[in-house]
């Protein structure tokens, strides 16, 4: 079976990294699913989205020369829109600035926690030798 960029298929998971999900087309063909064509939200772990052997419906968005291919389950939804990446774009673009602080400021303040609790256990900046 040829496979075409553009196409729409259905396949099974076979596999599963850190960086994507390999997933088994009709004709025997294998294509990878890269972690950001997952879903269009942040996806941390591809395994809170996709389980071996769960079937999928895929795009295929490129064949290489060599034949590997790249596929995306997220562009395969008939509802999708393209979302601006990149740099000033991707996932946390719809926070207001306020949002954006907030989470900045909650970040800060658990890193200086755990700063100080790992001081306090060796004995804090400073401490006598000898």
């Amino acid at each position: 079976m040829s496979i075409e960029v553009g196409s729409k298929l259905s396949g099974r998971v076979t596999g599963i990294t850190h960086f994507g999900a390999f997933v088994l087309l009709p004709g025997g063909v294998t294509g990878l699913v890269h972690i950001s064509e997952i879903a269009n939200e942040y996806v941390r772990d591809v395994r809170d989205h996709l389980k071996i052997n769960d079937e999928v419906t895929v795009k295929v968005i490129h064949v290489d020369k060599d034949g590997k291919v790249g596929l995306s389950i997220r562009q395969a939804d008939d509802n999708y829109v393209p979302t601006p990446r990149g740099r000033h774009g991707g996932g946390h673009s719809r926070q207001t600035f306020e949002d954006k602080i907030s989470r900045f400021m909650k970040d800060s303040e658990e890193r200086l926690q755990a700063l100080r609790r790992s001081e306090s256990k060796r004995g804090g900046r400073g401490g006598r030798r000898g």
